[in-house]
């Protein structure tokens, strides 16, 4: 198994790269977020990597940070996902905006990305729904919030989300608000006014 490659980015083409670590050039299959977030020909590069074997051959996929790596291995445990529709899906969305898409249940979000159907959409969302919680996606969008949540601290954030729905938000986008905003000792009101001002109102 390689867990990484780190070496020059020698090339790069529309959904792969070629990285030259020790001599050896290897082909890395990345999806779109992780093309646009390259550095130039030329620079040293890391990926974290998954190797596919299949009879046929073997594909590496590689990804920018292990957050990516992660979500992509639990999109491959979907059945009928394989790397390529899991490539596709990240390719649409980030590993936040995946999980976020996965626990507001926003299928139409899942689906945008290229030969992924609504169909399929629904099976990712129903297989990995219990696999990602909600404080997984709050601890990757908030990383200046440290430690774990008091039970009085959880129940306000997600009285917060609840009031931007009724509002008219969707799931995703209110989780996403109220991530943005420090929770601690703060009242659901608080919280809610806070959020509010994220999304420009």
């Amino acid at each position: 198994m390689i867990a990484f490659v780190r070496g020059i980015l020698n090339a790069r083409t529309e959904s792969s790269v070629i990285v030259d670590a020790g001599g050896l050039g290897f082909e890395i299959f990345v999806p779109l977020s992780v093309q646009d977030r390259l550095p130039a020909i030329g620079d040293e590069v890391t990926l974290h990597t998954y190797m596919n074997v299949k009879e046929d051959g073997m594909s590496l996929y590689g990804f920018l940070n292990r957050d990516d790596l992660s979500m992509f291995k639990m999109l491959i445990t979907v059945s009928g996902v394989g790397p390529k529709g899991a490539q596709a899906i990240l390719s649409c969305l980030s590993a936040d905006d995946l999980r976020f898409a996965i626990l507001s249940q926003d299928a139409k979000a899942i689906s945008k990305a290229q030969g992924v159907g609504a169909r399929t959409a629904q099976r990712v969302i129903l297989e990995l729904k219990d696999k990602v919680s909600l404080d997984d996606g709050f601890s990757h969008l908030s990383e200046s919030v440290s430690g774990g949540r008091n039970a009085a601290e959880t129940s306000e954030r997600n009285e917060a989300i609840m009031a931007l729905t009724v509002l008219g938000y969707s799931n995703s986008d209110a989780m996403r608000a109220v991530a943005a905003v420090d929770t601690e000792g703060k009242s659901t009101e608080e919280i809610l006014h806070e959020a509010l001002k994220q999304m420009g109102r």
